[in-house]
Formats: structure tokens, C-alpha cells, sequence
């Protein structure tokens, strides 16, 4: 494509966003910005090499004396001869490709000083709970208030009326999390910062998905964290999840109102759910075909009618035909009422020995920590309702 042609895609392209934007269609705006990305790319390359090549030329020696015609002629009069010769000769860039080059063109190969980074794969709800550092520790116990106790009328001289408030507690044990991978040596071309990035990041990247997801579906067993779905009768009462069977305009209201005490709506909380609930919110239609919902996203996060949100892939999707009934599929309450103790620093290491043969580096990241719901009743639970 010339540039004439690539600059009136990048028209078209900003046409096409627009309807897409419209259509709240974020896969379609995701592939024109990497289109457009990609146009630029090519638009800033060809401009730097009419650039180098007007400074070439501009001090190019002309011992014929000639006009650029000439000039031209007697250089191709030169190749040819060397040619005829069976010597090797080079044409300028410019007189090969009356276009900028397309993605099939043959090019030399050289190593990009970056890394095209890929999709977000991390929930933000691993820096939304309450992060607990004790280094060194094994476990951590948490103590909570389950109720207080109601005052009474009292007969004069009477005992007066017990009104202890109601404690308990969980522990949170230590488990193991590791991430380790393997990469070809020529990853070492990269620059210093690049190499931290797609490395020492990259397993941490790994170890904060695990945990995110963790937070949510966590076995509880030895070695792992115990997930708000799988959270203890001790701390969450199963017959205050809410069952849901489908979302409509009322879902959210009646999880809202569904959490907490009965004296008070609760403030600073948010819904943790699938991406596919969050497009059934966002799609969802009244009979005027208006919105019912106003979702504003961030990414990972936002709000539904001003409750915010946290996507966590974990959550499996309610709007999934799929989905069994009596599967958790949603949490709503204050994230730092799930606290996780963090016993130890990540460490990352590299290692050449093993595969050496192969030209393979190994690289292992591990960490310590644990989790745990730490308040009473601290989350309601969507589950799936069967359909009427």
C-alpha cells in the first residue's frame, strides 16, 4: 500500500472505532487500534528512511559533473559492469519499492529493544484486599465479632441481663506459590530493563494471577488459600447467600440489600463477578430498549450504577446456560474484608545449568502467603437459581 492508501485507511479506521464505540464492541476497537498502530508504525518508518536518504544524496559525490539523470544512468552503467563482472552489488532502498514495504517484504532481522506486552490475565482484587505482611511467619489468626448483644429490662434488684458481644476467629495458613519458565538464550539480547520486564515480571505476573484468582476459588485445604466462595460457615452463614437465576433489573438491589445487618445499608462495598455477568448488566434492555444499567468500565474495573466492580475470571459466569444450578458465581461486600498475610518477599532466579545443551535459561519464582474472609458474614454469595 502506498501512503496515499494507508492514510485513508487510518480514516476509515477512525470511521469504523466510532460505530464500534456505539455498538460497545471492545474486541473491534482492540483490533482497529493495533491496525492503526500498525499503519503508523510503517508511515513513521518510511518517513525517517525519505529522511536518511535526502541526507545521503544531499553529500553524495557527483564526479561526472552531470544532471541527476545522468547521474543515475551512470550509476546503473556501473552495477551493470560490476554485474557482469559476478560482483555483488547493492540498490538504494528507493529504487526497489515505489511503496512503503508490507509486512511480507524481506528484512533483515534485528531485535526489538522492547516486548509487545499481551492481554491483561490479572484481577485488580489482588490489590484490593488487605494485604498483611509478616515475614518470616507461618500463620496468622484473625479475630472478628460475629454480633453484640441486646440490653432488657431489669426487675429492681434483678441480675442484670447479659449482653456479651459474640467472637471468633480463623487461621490463615502459610501456602506455597511458584512460577517457573524457560527461555532461549537470545533472550539475553534484550536490553537490561526489557529483560526485567518480560522475566522477573513475567513470574510475578504468574504468581499474582494465581493468588487473584485464589482469592475467590480457594480450596481451603492444606497449602492454599481458602476463596470467599469456599469461606467457612464460621465466618460466612450459608443461608445468607442470595439465589439468583437469571440477572434482570432487579439483580442488583437485591444483592445490595441482601448484604449486611439489618440497621444499615452498607457503604465501600463492590461486586466481584465474570466479565460475561458484567456484559449481561451492560446489555441488559428495558422495554424501551434504553440501557437498564449505566456500566462505565476501567479496564478491570468500574461501576454499575455507580456500585463498583472488580472482573475476576474465577467467578464463574450466572448469564452462562452452563452454569449448574447452586454454583457461586458472584461476591459482594468491602474487599478488605478478605485479608491476605504475605510471608515472604517473591524471589526470582535464573539458572543456565539446566539445558544448557539447548541453550535454554531457567527461571523460578516463589512465594509464601495465605487467605482467608476475616469478617463475619463479610461477603454475600450470588448463586445460581433455577429458572421458573
Amino acid at each position: 500500500m502506498t501512503k496515499k492508501e494507508l492514510k485513508a485507511r487510518l480514516a476509515a479506521i477512525k470511521n469504523e472505532a466510532k460505530a464500534a464505540q456505539e455498538a460497545n464492541d471492545g474486541a473491534k476497537l482492540d483490533a482497529l487500534l493495533a491496525e492503526a498502530e500498525e499503519i503508523n508504525a510503517k508511515l513513521e518508518n518510511a518517513a525517517k528512511m525519505a529522511k536518511l536518504h535526502g541526507i545521503a544524496d544531499a553529500h553524495k559525490d557527483d564526479d561526472s559533473g552531470k544532471d541527476d539523470g545522468e547521474g543515475a544512468e551512470t550509476a546503473q552503467a556501473k552495477r551493470g559492469k560490476l554485474l557482469k563482472d559476478g560482483a555483488k552489488v547493492k540498490m538504494q532502498f528507493k529504487e526497489v519499492f515505489n511503496a512503503i514495504p508490507s509486512s511480507t517484504t524481506a528484512m533483515p532481522n534485528h531485535t526489538a529493544t522492547d516486548v509487545r506486552d499481551t492481554f491483561n490475565d490479572v484481577s485488580s482484587l489482588i490489590d484490593a484486599v488487605r494485604l498483611v505482611p509478616l515475614p518470616g511467619g507461618e500463620s496468622y489468626q484473625r479475630g472478628f465479632v460475629k454480633s453484640y448483644a441486646e440490653g432488657d429490662y431489669t426487675a429492681e434488684g434483678g441480675d442484670a441481663a447479659a449482653a456479651e458481644p459474640e467472637f471468633d476467629y480463623v487461621d490463615i495458613n502459610k501456602a506455597k506459590i511458584t512460577a517457573y519458565c524457560e527461555e532461549p538464550e537470545e533472550i539475553k539480547k534484550l536490553a537490561p530493563a526489557a529483560y526485567d520486564n518480560i522475566i522477573s515480571k513475567s513470574v510475578a505476573r504468574a504468581v499474582r494471577r494465581k493468588a487473584s484468582r485464589q482469592i475467590v476459588v480457594g480450596a481451603g485445604t492444606t497449602n492454599t488459600f481458602t476463596g470467599i466462595f469456599n469461606a467457612p460457615a464460621k465466618v460466612i452463614d450459608g443461608s445468607t447467600d442470595v439465589e439468583i437465576a437469571e440477572i434482570t433489573a432487579t439483580t442488583l438491589d437485591e444483592i445490595i440489600y441482601s448484604y449486611g445487618g439489618d440497621e444499615d445499608v452498607e457503604g465501600n462495598c463492590g461486586l466481584i463477578l465474570s466479565k460475561q455477568d458484567l456484559k449481561a448488566f451492560a446489555m441488559l434492555r428495558n422495554s424501551e430498549d434504553r440501557k437498564v444499567y449505566d456500566v462505565k468500565t476501567r479496564g478491570n474495573t468500574g461501576t454499575i450504577d455507580g456500585v463498583p466492580f472488580i472482573i475476576n475470571s474465577a467467578c464463574p459466569a450466572l448469564s452462562n446456560v452452563a452454569t449448574a444450578v447452586g454454583t457461586k458465581c458472584m461476591a459482594y461486600g468491602p474487599y478488605h474484608n478478605y485479608e491476605m498475610p504475605v510471608f515472604s518477599d517473591l524471589e526470582v532466579q535464573h539458572s543456565t545449568d539446566y539445558k544448557f545443551r539447548q541453550g535454554q535459561i531457567a527461571h523460578k519464582a516463589e512465594f509464601y502467603a495465605g487467605g482467608n474472609v476475616a469478617a463475619w458474614n463479610g461477603f454475600v454469595r450470588v448463586k445460581k437459581k433455577a429458572s421458573s
